[in-house]
């Protein structure tokens, strides 16, 4: 059996990162993304992140089985310490501690910049359906992150409505004088 292992993402890598999100684009309500972005689109998107944060992949006998990114929270500077944070894995993947294994990963190198609380942007059912269900925010709480909020009935998918809940996980300290974020991405 192959050992998974993760690295930073390569815009090389993007082809196989947008075919694991276009399945979630159209088949889920997890994305509230209703169209798949060319490959251009994307490969800047991924550009966009990596000047500031990490983006990583998963892999498992050399194949791509996920990834995992980080962005601004809020996007204003007083938040720098915040950030948000994205995972989808291949959705024949899922139960099988690839998530966690990114997921800490990126979140040890969000430390190492000085990175203090991470968000996530959860789509979430008032009822479970086809298109979406409550695993994500099962996970998350399962990785540490609470809820501290929701925003109920704002995104509009597959002719439904579905929430959006918000989870944090404080990952440093905060101090009085609390030392800048280094943007400097390994």
């Amino acid at each position: 059996m192959s050992k998974a292992m993760v690295r930073s993402a390569k815009l090389e890598d993007a082809e196989r990162i947008l075919e694991i999100y276009a399945y979630y684009i159209k088949h889920t309500a997890i994305t509230f993304e209703y169209d798949v972005p060319t490959l251009s689109e994307f490969q800047n998107r991924m550009k966009n992140t990596m000047r500031k944060y990490p983006y990583l992949v998963v892999e498992k006998g050399g194949i791509i089985q996920g990834y995992a990114y980080a962005g601004a929270f809020i996007g204003r500077a007083a938040c720098d310490w915040s950030c948000e944070v994205t995972v989808y894995l291949d959705h024949t993947a899922h139960k099988c501690g690839l998530g966690r294994m990114i997921y800490e990963e990126l979140a040890s190198r969000l430390r190492e910049q000085g990175i203090l609380n991470l968000y996530a942007s959860i789509a979430y059912p008032e009822e479970e359906d086809a298109y979406l269900n409550k695993n994500s925010a099962e996970f998350h709480a399962h990785l540490g992150f609470s809820k501290v909020g929701e925003c109920n009935k704002c995104g509009y998918k597959f002719g439904r409505w579905y929430n959006l809940i918000w989870m944090e996980k404080i990952i440093g300290n905060h101090q009085a004088n609390q030392p800048p974020v280094s943007w400097s991405v390994q």
